[in-house]
């Protein structure tokens, strides 16, 4: 049976239990089990490898001590024994240290659940797991490209779509940044860990020894705050050969601003930070005063501008709101522009994020350490005969040989034009700037038109807030 198949069956097996209430639900379900079934067959291959490997888990709590025998526990015996000792057992692990087997296993499931209530069913779903084999290369290779689609089908998975970045978009972002072999690359908003996994397999094209290969995995670092794509991007992480991901459980703003050091530094930063997210008051104190605010992904970018080295590289998917944006926002503008190259945006069109959300976004490139020249635009345009993106017609990789034939050897075109920072500046950091080469707007799809007019709206809010500011000003000085 084909890998999409068995996971079919087991969704189909999934339905039939009381306990699990949806698409989330059964995601989270099968996520664990799968994490546990791949972290086995790790160990087995590590079993062969290491004459002294001893597994961070308890025997009895192992996968094949308890899953592994289709004839083994079932039924109350299995439901009891998955919810009064595997989850309570695993959760907490004894001694075990960061950057370790067992303390990933034990941050997998710090907050993962069984919802399942049949112990029966549970049987059948661990007897389809079984038929898969992640230490065979035809096997994880199938498994790769089901896990890919798996992780875009999120998108419809209620608010678990926020998680995934679509795969063109991820492996543009990091082709452009370029990690090289040695370099510490940084996802301080990992979900899924889609840019993560493009770094990994673009470093490992750079690769020849096995040293350089351990050296790729030490390189490779992710922060992700919700459990759920936290153990995706994990599991990820392992199907892509690395034996211990280093991707905290954690929110990446809690931590002061004043707290980084030299050596938590990076030299490469391809993250999509949620937009549209609001931070509580107590985070919104790890930053400097004048940069205090609500909004996750402004909170992101200062972020960023402390964790990258000098020369370091940033690539950054942003809305349109980023663009245009005041207050706060004119303030991270201002300091990207005097801190870091700020030397292209890609502005993608309607519809790439799309049923996510259908906010236009941006890609935006820098490299920190000196201020910004000029900044370079370039407007990705549909294919030909496309007029949107959609779940069955999404952005390909492809469409992207436009702005990577043109990187390199920069002129103005039908798609590209270019930005003096002393025009930005004399805009306010207004860096929504549209194309002085596109014709006048044709008559607009309908979606494509009321996200123009709530743009439009948005920039009213924000230039009647400015004034209100600028008024009490005046009002309190006389």
């Amino acid at each position: 049976m084909s890998i999409s198949n068995i996971i079919k069956s087991i969704q189909d097996i999934m339905r039939q239990d009381v306990g699990v209430d949806g698409d989330a639900q059964r995601i989270a379900q099968l996520v664990w089990m799968i994490f546990l079934k791949i972290f086995a067959d790790k160990e087995a291959e590590l079993e062969v490898l290491e004459d002294d490997y001893q597994s961070p888990i308890p025997e009895e709590l192992r996968w094949e001590n308890w899953a592994s025998d289709e004839e083994g526990m079932t039924g109350d015996e299995l439901l009891n024994f998955i919810n009064n000792q595997l989850f309570p057992g695993l959760k907490e692990l004894p001694d075990v240290e960061p950057g370790t087997r067992g303390h990933i296993v034990r941050e997998v499931f710090a907050d993962s659940y069984n919802y399942m209530k049949s112990g029966t069913l549970i049987r059948q779903v661990v007897n389809k797991i079984n038929e898969m084999d992640f230490n065979s290369s035809e096997d994880r290779h199938l498994f790769n490209d089901f896990y890919e689609s798996f992780l875009k089908d999120l998108q419809s998975a209620g608010n678990a779509g926020e998680f995934y970045t679509p795969r063109a978009v991820t492996q543009f972002m990091v082709d452009m940044t370029n990690p090289q072999l040695g370099e510490k690359v940084l996802d301080p908003a990992t979900g899924t860990g889609g840019f993560l996994k493009s770094s990994i397999e673009h470093l490992m094209k750079q690769a020849n020894t096995a040293e350089e290969r351990k050296i790729i995995q030490n390189s490779i670092m992710g922060i992700e705050k919700k459990q759920l794509p936290h153990v995706l991007a994990v599991t990820n992480l392992i199907l892509h050969d690395v034996d211990i991901p280093n991707i905290r459980h954690d929110n990446s703003l809690s931590r002061p601003i004043r707290d980084y050091s030299a050596k938590d530094k990076v030299d490469v930063i391809a993250t999509n930070p949620p937009f549209g997210g609001v931070e509580e008051d107590g985070i919104q104190a790890n930053f400097p005063a004048s940069f205090r605010t609500k909004e996750t992904a402004d909170l992101f970018m200062v972020l960023i501008l402390t964790l990258l080295e000098e020369n370091g590289r940033g690539a950054v998917v942003l809305p349109d709101g980023f663009l245009f944006g005041e207050g706060v926002k004119t303030r991270i503008k201002e300091k990207l522009l005097e801190e870091a190259n700020l030397h292209t945006i890609v502005r993608l069109p309607n519809g790439v994020f799309s049923p996510y959300t259908g906010i236009r976004t941006n890609l935006l490139f820098f490299k920190k350490g000196e201020p910004t020249k000029d900044i370079w635009y370039f407007e990705h345009p549909y294919p030909n005969g496309q007029k949107s993106y959609s779940k069955t017609r999404p952005i390909r990789i492809e469409e992207f040989d436009l702005e990577k034939q043109w990187w390199d050897n920069r002129e103005e075109n039908q798609y590209a034009w270019k930005v003096s920072p002393e025009i930005i500046k004399a805009r306010n950091y207004n860096l929504d700037i549209k194309n002085p080469h596109s014709e006048e707007d044709e008559l607009l799809d309908p979606e494509v038109a009321l996200q123009k007019y709530q743009e439009s709206i948005e920039q009213v809010k924000a230039t009647k807030q400015r004034l209100i500011e600028e008024l009490s000003v005046i009002i309190k000085g006389v």
